[in-house]
């Protein structure tokens, strides 16, 4: 059984019309208690044995939702213990150290790294920050070409340099490129999926991307 997780955020639907398509079983979770994982990394005490966290919307508001419900630590527990873990859109965004989303929006200067007051915090599960695309024309909207490194599980298949959908205007820069599981271009070339052991989220919307977007889904229900 997948959990869906439903923070209040937007194309939760979508989410879950592409799994029904699939035949997988999947609901919204009820709260946070239903993640519990215990310290050896079972989840026993959890009716799921996946999550897959979507969404869209602002850094900032999203993160204060994920604290005051609760999800914020369950989340942190459950990838800790290397539990399957899906972040769509905003779902790939939180797992960083930090996002310069409010900073920009209010004119902030950016540019200096470390632990600043006014860059919003994010999850911290994977290091490095959430980067607005330089430029002028933001949001990127649309379908765009993705190109998946070697060995990707969530890519396994999929036709090389595959179009996905996006809508964002800012992008994961993670400090460590390893994880890394494909890139696209807008102003920049940057990482658009991750994969960690067990952990993968993607910057695209793949449950409003055709075909390739549901096989995507379907690769990552069967690891």
């Amino acid at each position: 059984m997948i959990a869906v997780i439903n923070y209040g955020a937007g194309n939760l639907g979508s989410v879950m019309n592409a799994l029904k398509r699939l035949g997988v079983p999947a609901r919204f979770a009820a709260g946070p208690e239903e993640l519990a994982v215990s310290q050896d990394g079972t989840a026993a005490s959890s009716p799921f044995d996946k999550i897959i966290f979507p969404g869209d919307g602002h850094f900032a508001t999203s993160m204060e939702a994920l604290k005051t419900s609760g999800y914020a630590d369950a989340l942190r527990a459950w990838i800790a213990a290397d539990r399957p873990f899906l972040g769509i859109c905003i779902g790939l965004q939180l797992l960083f150290d930090y996002s310069e989303e409010t900073a920009f929006s209010t004119g902030v200067d950016t540019s200096a790294a470390g632990d600043r007051a006014d860059l919003v915090k994010g999850l911290g599960i994977i290091p490095g920050r959430v980067k607005r695309f330089p430029g002028r024309k933001v949001p990127q909207i649309g379908w765009n070409q993705t190109a998946a490194k070697s060995g990707s599980r969530l890519f396994r298949g999929l036709p090389e340099n595959s179009f996905f959908y996006y809508i964002h205007s800012y992008y994961a820069d993670p400090d460590d490129t390893t994880v890394s599981a494909a890139e696209a271009e807008y102003h920049v070339r940057y990482c658009s999926a991750v994969e960690r052991g067990n952990l993968a989220a993607v910057q695209f919307h793949p449950e409003k991307s055709g075909a390739v977007g549901l096989q995507l889904l379907e690769n990552w229900t069967a690891l």
